[in-house]
């Protein structure tokens, strides 16, 4: 049963000249593993991990790096969450989640779906 659905969109040149004029915020966003990326894909885990909140019904204390997108052997990007956003899942009985990214044209996208 799906129990939340969530899609955001990022300028990639907007997150592209705030982490230039902010590097520390990197850190903040950001896994050791998430910020190697090029800036394009940056911008698409951002998306993820704001689609993740708007799955999750967008509750108070979620910190950015406790929604991380990692690949799979086969590329397939998936979630690995932990802390709060873990707790926060597991609270509301979701057991799965799917995963769409995108970056073309300057935008970068996701969707995430939670199921139980």
């Amino acid at each position: 049963m799906i129990v939340g659905v969530g899609v955001d969109v990022v300028d990639i040149a907007r997150l592209d000249r705030v982490l230039s004029r902010t590097p520390r915020l990197a850190h903040r966003l950001f896994t050791d593993g998430e910020r190697s990326r090029p800036v394009g894909s940056l911008a698409a885990r951002f998306a993820a991990k704001e689609a993740v909140a708007k799955a999750l019904g967008a509750p108070g204390g979620l910190r950015w790096r406790d929604a991380e997108v990692v690949q799979e052997d086969s590329g397939r990007p998936v979630l690995r969450l932990t802390g709060r956003v873990a707790e926060e899942a597991a609270a509301q009985g979701i057991r799965s989640w799917h995963l769409s990214l995108s970056h073309d044209g300057g935008i970068a996208t996701a969707v995430v779906v939670a199921e139980s």
